[in-house]
């Protein structure tokens, strides 16, 4: 990269770091995974720099990017390799005290990837249909029935805990 270019990189990532860690923690729900996720796409991002310099919405094209890698990741065999016999149980979560979010944040990290990838998408991120579908590379069909399915997979999760004080999750 020119010097330029790359102090012009340096800086857009520098300034989107807070949001890109967001979106992958809402995504993965660990924030070493997230941090990785993150990682993984802003090295991508460095060697398609300049492609990426000439997209109409450079945001919208790294959102892209990371959901898209987030997603791929289960595809590739290091995602297989496991340092653990079994997953370690999660953090224990306190029924008393807690703040709602906790809960279904908690509960959001068990809906399937893609499931989730369009509920933080559509909902945490109030993108519209079509560009949900973009961004995943799918019809707005497929965004609404998985928002569907969800919505009530995390419904399903919710209830298994005894948590319905949210009106928009009843």
């Amino acid at each position: 990269m020119r010097d330029a270019s790359e102090r012009e990189y340096v800086d857009y990532v520098t300034g989107r770091l807070p949001a890109l860690r967001r979106l992958a923690y809402l995504l993965v729900g660990d924030e070493h995974r997230a941090d990785d996720l993150v990682q993984q796409t802003i090295t991508t991002l460095y060697v398609k720099w300049k492609r990426a310099q000439a997209a109409d919405h450079l945001d919208a094209y790294v959102r892209t990017m990371l959901v898209r890698t987030h997603l791929d990741e289960r595809r590739l065999a290091w995602a297989r390799v496991r340092l653990f016999q079994k997953v370690p149980d999660p953090d224990p979560v306190e029924e008393h005290g807690i703040e709602d979010r906790q809960i279904v944040r908690a509960e959001l990290a068990r809906v399937p990837r893609r499931q989730r990838a369009v509920l933080v998408l559509r909902f945490c991120y109030d993108l519209p249909v079509d560009e949900v579908a973009t961004i995943l590379g799918c019809s707005a069909g497929t965004v609404k029935s998985q928002t569907s399915r969800g919505l009530a997979t995390l419904r399903r999760l919710l209830d298994e805990r005894g948590f319905t004080r949210h009106p928009a999750l009843n």
